[in-house]
């Protein structure tokens, strides 16, 4: 039965807003009726981001936030997940869901997804209509759970993997928010003293003939520079920050980048540890959940940032298609790192391979968090150092005309 949000009047001349189940808008508007409300608007629920494209044109797609963010996702998950594992049926569970919601797009979302479960859809199906808001990496997790007969157990695990990668994800953004915080400070130092306290002082030598200071010569025309180039130096950055953003738009030429980026000395093992975590942690899921492998590795390689290692996982899909063991396939791709096909044989030959790729996964984030802290803890005092060498360059250029005027008084 199809969801229609509404706005009616009440005896009080008050607006009411909410969500109901009807047959048809025809339907809705009735109810209301009965209900002593006199309906101002009756729409249907949209079925998803093409729906809403639909409607409101592009900027839907491009300017709506998402109803869940990272956060929200995960807590919706975990109550999912509480409410199935106690006993209480899916309906139920996301009535109880829809009378909590915190807003009224959250309310009309799950509101959306208890229409199509009541009418009979399984919920991985009814999560499918919301592309913008659950992946489909989500919903096969979910199918899985479902066919198994497992699901409160597959949303447990599937709460767990969504908090794990966004604790992996908040950790690597804290640890590179001090570093561009510093950054950005030292520049606009260094831009207000060369553009506007170094001429200030150059004034006060522009009267005299003696010849001014090497330094001093060389900061002020670099001050010069800046003064008159400033504006075009800025729209040249914004050009080749767009230009670049277009051409990593070119499958094959952001694959030469990604593959390039993984070489780098510090940040290359970074992206490669953090892409091989959340490869191995939502394969483990995928494969736990009772997904076919074939398909959990399709999946997985999804979620891979890194074009070149996305590749590569799709390289091993093809060799693993063709009969060969998923250790081996991974380990003939050397952009992984060699725990991923170690932990992966020892899963096939235990037999316990969601296991041990769940273990390989904890152990390539702690890696990641360790050199993600090594690399901010590296940089932090090199950028005041470097910040504290170009500032003193600065104030030695103002300084030493002024101690060979004191000199020449002397």
């Amino acid at each position: 039965m199809p969801a229609y949000s509404f706005e009616a009047l009440d005896a009080q001349g008050q607006i009411r807003k909410g969500v109901m189940e009807a047959d048809t808008a025809r339907s809705a508007r009735g109810l209301l009726r009965v209900q002593s409300l006199v309906p101002l608007s009756v729409e249907p629920l949209g079925s998803g981001a093409a729906a809403g494209a639909g409607r409101l044109g592009l900027g839907t797609t491009l300017f709506t936030p998402r109803v869940f963010n990272a956060t929200g996702l995960a807590i919706w998950t975990r109550q999912v997940a509480g409410l199935v594992s106690s006993g209480l049926p899916l309906e139920r569970a996301l009535t109880a869901l829809t009378e909590e919601a915190e807003n009224e797009a959250q309310r009309n979302l799950v509101a959306s997804l208890r229409a199509e479960v009541n009418a009979g859809a399984p919920f991985a199906r009814a999560l499918a209509q919301h592309p913008r808001e659950f992946s489909p990496i989500y919903t096969a997790v979910i199918g899985a759970g479902e066919q198994t007969g497992h699901l409160g157990l597959v949303l447990e695990r599937l709460a767990d993997d969504l908090e794990e990668q966004q604790a992996l994800t908040a950790k690597l953004i804290g640890a590179a928010l001090y570093p561009a915080i510093v950054t950005l400070v030292a520049i606009v130092i260094v831009m207000f003293l060369v553009g506007y306290v170094v001429p200030q002082v150059a004034n006060v030598f522009a009267g005299s003939k003696r010849a001014l200071p090497f330094l001093t010569v060389a900061m002020l025309a670099i001050s010069d520079f800046v003064r008159h180039y400033g504006w075009f130096m800025l729209i040249a950055l914004i050009l080749i920050a767009i230009g670049a953003r277009v051409a990593l738009r070119n499958e094959a030429f952001r694959e030469k980048f990604d593959a390039a980026w993984l070489n780098l000395p510090l940040l290359g093992k970074l992206a490669r540890g953090y892409n091989a975590a959340r490869f191995t942690s939502t394969l483990a899921m995928l494969a736990a959940a009772g997904v076919p492998i074939l398909k959990a590795l399709q999946a997985a390689a999804e979620t891979l940032n890194n074009r070149a290692m996305r590749a590569d996982a799709l390289d091993a899909l093809v060799l693993v298609r063709e009969g060969a063991p998923l250790a081996s396939a991974i380990g003939q791709k050397k952009r992984f790192p060699g725990l991923v096909s170690m932990f992966a044989r020892l899963g096939e030959q235990t037999g316990q391979l969601p296991v041990m790729l769940a273990r390989a996964a904890s152990q390539l984030g702690a890696e990641v968090q360790r050199r993600a802290m090594q690399l901010a803890t590296i940089l932090e005092p090199l950028l005041i150092v470097a910040m504290g060498l170009v500032v003193m360059l600065i104030v030695l250029a103002v300084m030493l005309p002024i101690i060979e005027l004191n000199q020449l008084v002397k």
